[in-house]
């Protein structure tokens, strides 16, 4: 090929790929204060803060989307299973609302109204990786309500989920860190099981949770309630500083 063609083609190429940014999101929030039914009507309050990602591009259609499921799912209460077809935003709280008003209906002494809070907020978001971590709790009667944080990471290119073997060179010394960690902040000696401190890990045996999430700083592992301690422990979390895991990642995350 001739040079003065392919030079030329070189920076075209090299200029788009440097150009390459961030994905563009936008913060929206809404509330159940917004619905025309709860005017003149008491509703459960729901309050829901969220991101969008700009544009028409696949990659946005397939994150706007997970998002919208979390939020949907996150408020979803009936006990049938809920049609394939995922509700809008706003559709999803009236669907709250409504099954809270029949459960009212055929539970007269319900004490007290249920409601829910959910954010989707953004903790990464670099032209190689947007992490997103996502939190929920709702309430909708008995003691208390019940809660969970799920992250989610996706390739901005694509819109696919991103899971440990797409970021991490090697999950299994990803775990091994990650082991270290979480002994060292719950005081478990070196030698002991995971489950030395009252955790629920099978056999005593360490293992990453579902959901972990990626900012400058830190990844983050969760457990929620439930997954290895009681409901009173909480959510267990262990940051891990990014420049621990930097030569472990599959991606740059500069």
């Amino acid at each position: 090929m001739n040079n003065k063609i392919l030079f030329p083609l070189v920076a075209v190429f090299l200029v788009a790929t440097s150009c390459q940014k961030a994905l563009e999101t936008k913060s929206l929030t809404t509330s159940s204060e917004t619905l025309p039914q709860c005017k003149n009507v008491s509703c459960p309050s729901i309050d829901v803060e969220y991101l969008t990602v700009s544009g028409t591009s696949d990659a946005a259609a397939l994150i706007n989307a997970e998002i919208q499921e979390f939020i949907s799912q996150s408020l979803y209460i009936g006990e049938e299973e809920r049609e394939s077809t995922v509700p809008t935003v706003e559709q999803a709280m009236k669907d709250f609302i409504q099954l809270y008003r029949i459960h009212s209906a055929e539970f007269p002494n319900i004490s007290a109204e249920y409601f829910a809070e959910i954010t989707v907020l953004e903790t990464f978001n670099t032209k190689k990786l947007l992490s997103l971590r996502c939190r929920n709790y709702i309430y909708t009667g008995g003691a208390h309500g019940y809660g969970a944080v799920t992250f989610k990471n996706f390739n901005p290119s694509t819109g696919a989920t991103l899971s440990y073997e797409d970021i991490f060179k090697d999950v299994a010394a990803f775990e091994a860190l990650a082991e270290k960690l979480f002994k060292k902040q719950n005081g478990i000696p070196d030698g002991e099981t995971s489950n030395a401190s009252g955790f629920w890990f099978e056999d005593g045996i360490f293992y990453l949770p579902e959901t972990f999430g990626i900012s400058k700083e830190s990844v983050t592992i969760l457990y929620n309630q439930y997954e290895i301690a009681s409901y009173a422990a909480g959510s267990i979390e262990v940051e891990i500083p990014i420049e621990e895991v930097n030569e472990m990642l599959k991606i740059s995350i500069d």
